[in-house]
């Protein structure tokens, strides 16, 4: 499939649902770094695109980039809730919470 979205990316197709299917594609291969170029390249189409932001915040986390996902979570929480998305809003604070309970025990096991 992915392979099928590039070449229609390649021919000259792009906007921000084709960037959302190929990011989470990529994100559930456990490819990051192309996730994040396809999903940031969806919220440039359309700031609004909540389900992107949230998505954005798991590639960053899978890069270990943990205080740039709770940013980009903070943000897409927001975005979400102004554009009424409230299940994209409830999800987003889950994950925060978690990253907040992985922080404190990470802080908590330090010296």
């Amino acid at each position: 499939m992915r392979q099928v979205l590039e070449k229609i990316l390649d021919e000259g197709r792009d906007d921000a649902l084709l960037r959302f299917t190929l990011g989470s594609i990529c994100l559930q291969e456990a490819d990051a770094e192309t996730a994040l170029v396809h999903l940031r390249r969806a919220i440039e189409f359309d700031p609004s695109y909540s389900a992107a932001w949230k998505l954005i915040g798991a590639a960053m986390l899978k890069l270990n980039r943990i205080e740039e996902a709770r940013r980009i979570w903070t943000e897409g929480r927001s975005v979400a809730e102004k554009k009424g998305d409230l299940q994209v809003a409830r999800e987003i604070t889950v994950f925060l919470k978690r990253l907040d309970k992985q922080c404190a025990a990470a802080n908590k096991g330090s010296p």
